[in-house]
């Protein structure tokens, strides 16, 4: 009488190496867990400085606009009430 032939063991074995390699890969590979919540971490980090460093150059483009209409609020008041001007510039008045 003949035997039934047996299962190989070899594929369960195969099977069982493979999931332990991609386990392993899940856990200690190129992008693991571990590394993706760290650089989750850092990408949080750095969101929060690049959103101030932006209020911080918003801040200083508003300073600036500031200073720019200031001073040219200064020269418009200097011409208009003091009759300033600008040097190789002609100053003409109209008297109505």
């Amino acid at each position: 009488m003949a035997r039934p032939p047996r299962p190989s063991r070899l594929l369960p074995l195969l099977l069982v190496a493979l999931l332990l390699i991609v386990h392993a890969q899940l856990w200690f590979g190129r992008g693991s867990v571990p590394q993706v919540a760290t650089l989750a971490g850092k990408l949080e980090a750095q969101t929060q400085r690049n959103a101030e460093a932006r209020a911080q150059n918003e801040r200083l483009a508003a300073e600036v606009q500031d200073l720019q209409d200031g001073l040219d609020m200064v020269e418009e008041k200097a011409r208009q009430d003091l009759g300033m001007v600008k040097p190789n510039e002609i100053y003409v008045q109209i008297e109505k």
